[in-house]
């Protein structure tokens, strides 16, 4: 498959209540991603580390909202969070992995805030 062969974003939309993003893909696929996964799953080192070691478990965004959505040129979108986190680049095969991996991702975000005696819930 070639650059121009995958799929990209044919609609990105902000839900009303800032805390959902709907992205339909130029093959159909259609997700809704909710603010705190997107937040807790981000691609940035903050989140992600320089390597698997590295990566980080982010409690308390349970009720974060996503302020602004800019495209990144034609590969990625950039997401700036209510509590100023902008640092993560969402590209469109991190988004679409994200999807697909989502009841793994999700399961082991839990399983880690457990495990640490975090919270979802902001302090």
């Amino acid at each position: 498959m070639t650059t121009t062969d995958k799929p990209w974003p044919t609609e990105i939309r902000l839900a009303k209540d800032k805390a959902h993003l709907h992205i339909t893909f130029s093959d159909g696929q259609q997700h809704e991603y909710r603010a705190e996964y997107l937040r807790v799953v981000s691609p940035s080192a903050e989140v992600q580390g320089h390597s698997p070691s590295q990566r980080q478990t982010i409690g308390g965004k349970r009720n974060i909202e996503i302020m602004k959505v800019e495209q990144v040129g034609n590969y990625a979108i950039r997401l700036t969070f209510t509590d100023l986190h902008d640092s993560g680049i969402y590209s469109w095969d991190y988004l679409q992995e994200i999807a697909r991996d989502y009841e793994n991702l999700w399961g082991r975000y839990l399983q880690e805030i457990e495990e640490q005696e975090l919270s979802r819930d902001p302090h």
